[in-house]
């Protein structure tokens, strides 16, 4: 397939375990000032697509950032059923992906909506120091069992049962992690139980330099509300590259802002 460009935006396919994965790239228009970071966007669950996404890839570029996202298969402009996705395919995936698209000595700054705040923690524990920063945008977690299983092959009765993402692999790596992590809360969240959303923000506050984002008048759907505000979009963005951040001692903190 011929990759088409819009601007600084190339998007094209890689072929990964059957299926072909739409990518979107975008390098920032100064290659001189970019640094040797790249930003992934990983998109939740549902109808997300990386679409709802390309405000903010704008936005970490005009940073000097190198920016990728992708539509897991099933989603967007990727092949696929959503009922053969799983937890490890999408881990799988985005590694296919950011091994075919990133170059291997930039540094790595993750940021995950909804069923991807599993999905970064799978791919910060997977490539460890090289990933600086960690974005969770109404972050799930989810049971050890259900990783491997398709959606449509008992995925659901599995997240279903009360209290199954307690024992959740990403609360162990966000307890161990010690980068940069941002957490963005929204105001009325109909999908995260509260229960989620502290014991993420726990785990974070262990060893991270950790913000907590509330966003007051935004709902579940963070893609979109990045998407449409764009004050709160740069937020995001500042915190999560560390702009304006004291690097004077590198000590685990924490911090709270609301908009």
């Amino acid at each position: 397939m011929k990759p088409s460009t819009s601007q600084d935006m190339v998007v094209d396919v890689i072929e990964h375990d059957g299926e072909q994965l739409s990518c979107a790239l975008l390098t920032p228009v100064d290659a001189a000032a970019a640094v040797a970071t790249t930003v992934v966007l990983l998109h939740g669950a549902g109808t997300s697509e990386k679409g709802r996404l390309t405000a903010l890839m704008e936005e970490f570029a005009a940073r000097g950032c190198r920016t990728l996202a992708f539509d897991f298969s099933g989603h967007g402009g990727s092949s696929g059923e959503l009922s053969e996705l799983s937890l490890r395919r999408r881990f799988e995936q985005a590694v296919a992906v950011i091994g075919e698209r990133v170059p291997a000595g930039d540094a790595l700054v993750l940021a995950g909506f909804s069923m991807s705040g599993q999905t970064v923690a799978d791919l910060a524990a997977h490539y460890g120091p090289r990933v600086t920063a960690i974005g969770l945008c109404a972050p799930a977690v989810y049971a050890a069992e259900a990783w491997p299983v398709r959606f449509g092959a008992g995925f659901t009765e599995i997240i279903r049962r009360p209290g199954s993402w307690r024992d959740s692999g990403a609360l162990e790596f966000y307890r161990a992690y010690g980068g940069r992590a941002v957490l963005v809360v929204p105001g009325a969240d109909a999908v995260i139980p509260q229960a989620v959303t502290e014991a993420v923000a726990e785990a974070l506050g262990t060893r991270s330099r950790f913000t907590r984002l509330v966003l007051n008048r935004a709902d579940h759907q963070l893609g979109m509300w990045l998407r449409d505000h764009a004050d709160d979009r740069g937020r995001f963005v500042e915190a999560l590259l560390g702009e304006g951040e004291d690097e004077g001692d590198g000590e685990p903190g924490w911090a709270q802002a609301r908009a």
